[in-house]
């Protein structure tokens, strides 16, 4: 619960950027969103879906299991895919675009369309917290330094949508205030999703429960990195910056499941 409560406020740490408002550092965000890609992409394929067939294999033999792990795979896939659908693509966070004016500056004259940009930016991803903080809980229920990863990408990558959200509110209201709070409140859908997790999931968990959770997470977090990290990443910064950061994201994921192996 502490895990997922730290990568769903993390959102807050983006609004924090309202109170030191000059200009973001673009090439760090892109370098950040490449590295926490390259987190979420390693160890969905290197440790999720490695466990959900061994699990799953274990259960109804070799063929069946890894089929079932396909379908759990592509069916996370498609859950964050019909949720993107039904969300309008301007006000989607997950569909890339800058996250403040070109010129870097505000022009605060009360606009209530950018308020209302903001304040729906932030019930949407609020939405889309939901199924990562049940992936974060789950993933730190079963093996914690796993959720440890996963917790910090997640957090990593909440940081811009943070921003997302206090820059509009922060340009329409001039509140700073304002701006961090709903900031804040919109990454409180985590440990939310994690709750209901742990109330309705409990009961049910066995190694087939857990083996079809991680396949799906697994597409889950595949599908957030190709369609959001890498394409905001490169929008912020150089191509190159972002491939830097998600090889870089790899090899540090990488290096950590070998240390605790």
């Amino acid at each position: 619960m502490g895990l997922t409560v730290f990568a769903g406020l993390s959102t807050g740490i983006g609004g924090l950027f309202v109170l030191l408002y000059k200009r973001t550092n673009a090439k760090l965000l892109a370098v950040s969103l490449g590295f926490s890609a390259g987190v979420m992409i390693f160890v969905s394929f290197a440790e999720f879906l490695f466990e959900a067939k061994r699990m799953l294999g274990d259960v109804f033999g070799e063929s069946q299991g890894y089929l079932l792990t396909l379908v759990s795979f592509f069916s996370g896939m498609l859950l964050i895919a019909l949720i993107d659908r039904l969300v309008p693509s301007y006000e989607n966070p997950h569909e890339s675009r800058k996250i403040e004016p070109d010129t870097g500056h505000c022009n605060i004259h009360g606009n209530k369309h950018l308020l209302r940009t903001g304040i729906m930016t932030a019930v949407i991803i609020a939405i889309h917290n939901f199924p990562e903080g049940m992936a974060t809980f789950v993933a730190s229920f079963q093996k914690p330094s796993t959720g440890i990863a996963i917790a910090i990408a997640v957090a990593i990558h909440n940081i811009p949508e943070g921003i997302s959200v206090a820059m509009p509110i922060y340009c329409s209201t001039g509140s700073r205030r304002k701006a961090f709070a709903f900031s804040l409140l919109s990454g409180l859908a985590e440990p939310v999703g994690a709750v209901i997790a742990f109330v309705v999931l409990r009961p049910f968990l066995s190694d087939t429960l857990f083996g079809v959770l991680y396949a799906a997470i697994a597409g889950i977090m595949v599908f957030i990195s190709l369609d959001e990290l890498l394409p905001t990443a490169q929008e912020f910064g150089e191509h190159h910056l972002s491939i830097y950061g998600l090889i870089t994201g790899m090899i540090v994921m990488a290096g950590s499941l070998l240390m605790l192996m």
